[in-house]
């Protein structure tokens, strides 16, 4: 099985996930069709909230970086925002989430306005996603800094 998405950080079992170990999460932890979430959206997902059981994240974990190598892109964020409004989008149909769509694994997060946050914005939903890294303080966050920045990220 090839690896698609690395756990770890702070917490007690490091994972190295393949698409296949995204479908043993228990089915009460899975959104079978993210268009019931998002209307538009496809795919099916797992919760955040299910990784960082399976991990076994530590109580005094704070943020959470999520990495994307493949454009060298970086989003460190406090858990306490996003844990119940996050989701792993993992798959289209019966095949892997397809890189058109941010796949293999893409980050969501359920309207980042309404988390009321000012570090949490709809770059924190980060496409390409490969690894996710539980720390006590702030991780490398490379998402755009001004508005200029963000428009010109979204233009490419």
């Amino acid at each position: 099985m090839i690896t698609v998405l690395r756990v770890y950080g702070a917490v007690d079992r490091s994972l190295e996930w393949s698409i296949d170990d995204f479908d043993q999460v228990p089915p009460a932890d899975h959104v079978p069709d993210m268009a019931v979430i998002e209307p538009g959206r496809q795919g099916r997902a797992v919760r955040f909230e299910a990784i960082m059981c399976a991990a076994g994240t530590h109580s005094d974990a704070t943020f959470v970086t999520l990495h994307a190598s493949r454009d060298d892109f970086h989003a460190s964020i406090p858990i306490e925002t996003i844990r119940d409004r996050s989701l792993v989008i993992y798959r289209l149909e019966e095949g892997p989430l397809p890189e058109s769509m941010g796949g293999p694994v893409r980050f969501f997060i359920i309207d980042p306005a309404a988390c009321r946050s000012d570090v949490v914005d709809e770059c924190a939903s980060v496409k390409y996603l490969d690894a996710i890294e539980f720390t006590r303080e702030r991780g490398l966050d490379t998402r755009p800094a001004t508005d200029t920045e963000h428009a010109d990220l979204h233009a490419s």
